[in-house]
């Protein structure tokens, strides 16, 4: 499967951002301005670790010649990070190759004007020569939104390390410093933060979309510093007690749900990006306070059972990107507006998860199913699960 994306890739849309499929034709979103190569920085590590070695040459090598950051553009802070410093950050500690470390600190050098608020809280989007930034005009009274200004810490604190420049790691501290002055709603975090005034904007928090990797980084934060980044530790697992307490609610069918929160009312709506807290819950289950790994893997699994409901109760087998409990409906969307797929990666994501901590083989059968499901030119993909392995 990835030597099929790779090659159609490397064929159609080689230096290009990403290959449409249907016309055959290289893209490139505004959201890297006129960054080229996200496809080939974000699948590096991917590439080295399935010993693709080849194709992680060529990539190599165009990153070497082709990838360029002076440019006269504006990007997305959260997307330039997580996938070309991320992926660069990955590549550069799997192979130690020295042209990835160059390249991520000479981007994060760049990314740092996007600090520049009276709070230090980051604006989401920043013209990489002039450095000057603002945030989505969509976005609540011009707020900073929490899974982008809260996904940064990992890379960052990497930066500071490889560089020798503490400026990076203060940055995202900062945060963190700034959230824990802040009064939580139920001891939750909303979506929206004004940059400016340090205070929330409207009272909407969710675990997918605008929330979602705020509290995968929370996480991962604690684990990558060898379990020594105490307040790390400690804004996870306070924040998810708040959400099993306030968002999370099992239907009349006994489908266990992350519902979102709107100024004090649920919405019982879970998004398919909500689904990778499954993965989430489990990973951090094996640290939980008082005696609750049980529990908490015993909830990452009915999380993943009602994802893989999202899938199983349509028609194609594939999830859509919401889906709703409400109106006698469970794990079904019934707004056109949600009746679609893009190759999301959350459920899978989950599935991965729970096979490495359980080795329970359904989290292999259900992956397998995505798969066969989504090859539409092959409805009956033969069902060799015995050689599956979602290790990737």
């Amino acid at each position: 499967m990835m030597k099929h994306a790779w090659d159609s890739y490397r064929r159609y849309a080689w230096g290009s951002n990403e290959l449409r499929p249907v016309s055959k034709q290289g893209h490139s979103s505004n959201l890297f301005g006129s960054i080229k190569g996200a496809t080939i920085v974000d699948a590096l590590d991917t590439l080295f670790i399935m010993e693709m070695s080849e194709e992680f040459n060529a990539a190599t090598e165009w990153v070497e010649k082709n990838l360029d950051f002076n440019v006269n553009a504006e990007v997305s802070v959260f997307e330039v990070n997580i996938r070309f410093v991320g992926g660069l950050l990955s590549a550069y500690y799997l192979s130690g190759k020295e042209v990835f470390r160059q390249k991520a600190v000479e981007l994060g050098e760049k990314l740092l004007p996007a600090f520049r608020t009276s709070t230090g809280i980051p604006w989401a989007l920043l013209n990489l020569k002039s450095g000057v930034g603002r945030n989505w005009p969509w976005a609540s009274g011009g707020s900073s939104i929490l899974a982008e200004y809260g996904t940064l810490h990992l890379e960052f604190m990497h930066l500071s390390k490889l560089s020798g420049n503490q400026e990076f790691a203060q940055k995202v501290m900062n945060i963190r410093k700034v959230l824990n002055r802040l009064d939580k709603p139920q001891g939750l975090y909303p979506n929206y933060l004004n940059p400016n005034s340090g205070q929330w904007g409207q009272h909407h928090v969710s675990v997918g979309g605008l929330g979602d990797s705020f509290y995968e980084y929370l996480l991962k934060a604690w684990l990558m510093s060898d379990k020594t980044d105490e307040e790390g530790k400690k804004m996870y697992y306070d924040s998810l007690q708040a959400i099993e307490t306030s968002l999370i609610r099992k239907s009349s069918g006994g489908l266990t749900y992350i519902a979102e929160w709107k100024g004090g009312l649920l919405e019982h709506k879970m998004g398919h990006l909500t689904c990778f807290a499954g993965g989430m819950i489990a990973l951090g289950a094996d640290g939980a306070p008082g005696d609750k790994t049980g529990h908490q893997m015993e909830l990452a699994a009915e999380i993943a059972r009602t994802c893989h409901e999202s899938y199983a109760r349509t028609a194609l087998k594939l999830g859509p990107e919401a889906f709703r409990f409400d109106g006698g409906v469970e794990a079904i969307a019934t707004r056109q507006n949600e009746k679609y797929f893009i190759l999301r990666p959350e459920v899978i994501e989950t599935y991965m998860y729970m096979w490495r901590f359980t080795h329970d083989p359904k989290y292999r059968e259900w992956g397998w199913e995505a798969v066969a499901a989504t090859d539409g030119s092959s409805p009956n993909v033969p069902r060799r699960v015995e050689t599956f392995s979602l290790s990737v």
